[in-house]
């Protein structure tokens, strides 16, 4: 149930955050006006929220995982919403970021004696 708890709040968080820059994105670069930019800021701060309700107490741990989960993700609204054709570096990219962002957050913990961690 873990897993799933963790991997639910990554799809979240990655939804609010990529969804509110591109918001924030359209405001600005596309003249779409104020409320794309009002909801932009919005959804990036449910992104706060949404990351605060990981399992790991470690602030630094859950950011640093999302950032695979933010270089995939980012992809996907590309060719989603933006029809972006990714690169096969593109795709080898996002794959080395995700598998980084893995053996962070789902590997176990090693507790050391010298570190006391």
């Amino acid at each position: 149930m873990t897993v799933l708890r963790i991997s639910i709040l990554f799809l979240l968080a990655a939804l609010a955050e990529i969804g509110g820059a591109w918001l924030i994105w359209q405001a600005v670069k596309e003249n779409r006006g104020w409320i794309f930019a009002v909801l932009g800021v919005m959804a990036l701060g449910a992104y706060g929220f949404i990351a605060a309700f990981q399992p790991d107490a470690n602030f630094g741990r859950v950011l640093a995982s999302y950032g695979g989960v933010f270089i995939a993700g980012s992809l996907a609204w590309g060719i989603i919403v933006d029809r972006f054709t990714p690169t096969v570096w593109d795709w080898v990219g996002s794959a080395v970021a995700l598998v980084g962002a893995a053996i962070i957050i789902f590997a176990p913990a090693v507790q050391s004696a010298e570190s006391g961690v």
